[in-house]
């Protein structure tokens, strides 16, 4: 463990939301199979992060009640059903946009469905992230946010807001902006609640 990721641990310690660092795929999914008991109700966010490590297939494979978001053929009214589920979920799995090195993390939403149940409602809260999510800082948190994640994360979604062709954040006011909700996790009443995992690799974007 490099002196970057020790002190983004410890920072986030501090601000009472656990701290791990795992090396690679195989590392993570033992983590995650000692941190969610089975039988537990699970719900995602959105994230390439986990699709890149197997975290859903994981979920799909093991004895959990699995909110998945990903089924085919489900309809608007049944995605929102499970959005408001995980709410009331055990565990709500997801990855971040960027957490600063004194242990904060800040995320983009596009409708809050990811954002919303990290700040309240599952018991436990499992973050995921490459070290090439940490940053110095909030404002580099936002421009990492806002330059980087939001114009590349409209390019997957097939969206068709200026960052897809600019490759940049212009702060348009476009009807297919994902850029909607700006929030920054600075600690937890409840300690321990949320947990980020810290993968030695770089991950999503």
């Amino acid at each position: 463990m490099n002196q970057l990721i020790r002190k983004t641990i410890e920072e986030l310690q501090r601000n009472h939301m656990a701290g791990y660092c795992v090396a690679d795929k195989q590392e993570l999914l033992l983590l995650l199979s000692d941190l969610i008991p089975k039988g537990q109700t699970v719900g995602c966010g959105d994230s390439v992060t986990l699709e890149e490590m197997g975290v859903y297939d994981f979920l799909r494979s093991k004895n959990y009640v699995f909110h998945d978001k990903y089924l085919p053929g489900l309809t608007s009214k049944e995605k929102r059903r499970l959005y408001i589920q995980n709410f009331d979920a055990d565990t709500f799995v997801t990855g971040t946009n960027a957490i600063t090195t004194d242990g904060k993390l800040f995320n983009i939403d596009g409708n809050g469905s990811r954002v919303a149940p990290m700040i309240y409602g599952p018991r436990q809260v499992i973050v995921v992230a490459g070290v090439n999510k940490i940053t110095e800082d909030v404002d580099s948190a936002i421009r990492r946010a806002r330059q980087i994640a939001a114009p590349q994360d409209a390019v997957r979604l097939q969206k068709d807001t200026p960052c897809t062709r600019l490759n940049r954040c212009v702060d348009c006011r476009h009807p297919q902006r994902i850029c909607n909700d700006f929030v920054l996790i600075a600690g937890q009443f409840i300690k321990d609640r949320i947990k980020v995992i810290l993968v030695e690799k770089e991950l999503g974007y």
